[in-house]
């Protein structure tokens, strides 16, 4: 739906009267009950051929149409919410992870970026982070329905005995050293660099960490076989960068690049799609870290 003011003084107001007469438009797509409804709101709204428009005449024209959008919305929101919950007791999903509310569903589940990555796709999702659960509408409940499969085998891999039931299995093996050793080498917090290609010192960049902020590049050369072992796309003649978490100030500041990075790129700009988790989770931080200063 669609409204457009129509000011006293313009040409094509409809006819009838000698004098233009001041209003608004309003565009809908056609449905007789809608259309019946706005006749008995606006019984002086006449149609128009030329803007294919209805036109409310009144100098308050504007804003009693926005306050019958607004209802009408509202009016279709709790239709659609009203079939889902239909939805949800014909198919329910049986989970522990979800339960229906009186605003909705509530998700909780272990961490996995599986997991948020598909909750965020589902429409009108939101993260409370006071609670520490996802709220879904019950107008949403298809799409969530469609994706549950994967949130929930995302969520229980991620359960705390599962997690540890493979770390014990992967004990001693080439694949636990090898997790160890990539471990190890990010707490040393550097990567490498090609030398003819450095990023801006002191401005949040992505690598294949995801975003940082480097702080130094010395021009120490980086060792081939530990690049070649432990970071992707390695290649000779590297020297190490010296990098930090960005702080939340430093990523809400930081413009979104407009293009997606080059396939073999060491660093770029962060795209908005990097910048929001990275946000979120420099948001959380500093949540944490302010309580625990209290």
């Amino acid at each position: 739906m669609t409204e457009t003011k129509s000011p006293a003084d313009r040409d094509d107001a409809p006819s009838g009267d000698d004098d233009p007469k001041p209003g608004a438009d309003v565009s809908f797509p056609y449905d007789r009950m809608t259309v019946e409804q706005f006749r008995r709101r606006f019984p002086r709204a006449r149609w128009s051929d030329a803007r294919k428009a209805w036109f409310v005449p009144g100098r308050t024209a504007s804003r009693r149409i926005g306050r019958w959008l607004a209802e009408q919305e509202a009016e279709a929101d709790a239709h659609a919410d009203a079939k889902g919950r239909d939805a949800f007791a014909f198919d329910p999903i049986d989970s522990p992870y979800l339960e229906l509310g009186k605003a909705g569903f509530r998700i909780r589940t272990p961490y996995s970026k599986t997991a948020v990555d598909e909750l965020r796709e589902v429409p009108f999702s939101r993260w409370d982070g006071d609670l520490k659960i996802w709220h879904v509408p019950c107008r949403s409940y298809e799409e969530l329905r469609r994706r549950w499969p994967d949130i929930e085998a995302a969520a229980r891999r991620n359960e705390p005995e599962e997690r540890r039931r493979r770390a014990e299995e992967r004990k001693g093996t080439a694949l636990d050293l090898r997790s160890r050793l990539r471990s190890a080498e990010r707490k040393r917090r550097r990567y490498p660099l090609p030398g003819d290609d450095l990023p801006p010192i002191g401005r949040p960049v992505a690598i294949s960490y995801g975003i940082v902020v480097f702080t130094e590049v010395t021009g120490e050369l980086a060792d081939p076989a530990v690049v070649a072992d432990l970071y992707p796309r390695g290649t000779d003649d590297q020297v190490w960068g010296y990098w930090r978490v960005p702080t939340l100030e430093e990523l809400v500041r930081t413009r979104p690049a407009k293009m997606p990075p080059l396939q073999d790129a060491k660093w770029w700009l962060p795209t908005i799609e990097e910048l929001r988790p990275a946000r979120h989770a420099a948001r959380s931080r500093e949540a944490k870290s302010r309580a625990k200063t209290l």
